[in-house]
């Protein structure tokens, strides 16, 4: 895997090439092993539940109300229409080591 840049993005390739190099599998298996898991926690996701990974972190849905948000350049009040919004909350050893990191 190459070097990440300070502002680098970890993508798909990546995960696939580390699985490739760490476990030894073959490259495309590598990927749709990665294809994989994504696929799971995508649908997981959309069927309304909570995505964990201990010692990385949560994927919560959260449901959001309606509420009256302001248009900033006219300054008109205009209802948010309720949704469901995704979050995700770090594990304590992710925040640990992202602290270290910087």
């Amino acid at each position: 895997m190459r070097k990440p840049e300070a502002a680098g993005t970890l993508t798909r390739a990546d995960l696939a090439d580390v699985v490739h190099r760490e476990i030894g599998l073959s490259r495309a298996e590598s990927a749709t092993i990665v294809e994989r898991i994504l696929h799971h926690m995508c649908h997981g996701l959309s069927e309304g539940q909570n995505v964990k990974i201990s010692g990385f972190g949560s994927f919560i849905l959260r449901d959001k109300g309606e509420r009256i948000g302001r248009n900033p350049k006219t300054g008109v009040e205009v209802p948010i229409a309720p949704r469901r919004v995704l979050t995700f909350r770090a594990s304590q050893i992710m925040r640990e080591r992202i602290a270290r990191a910087g």
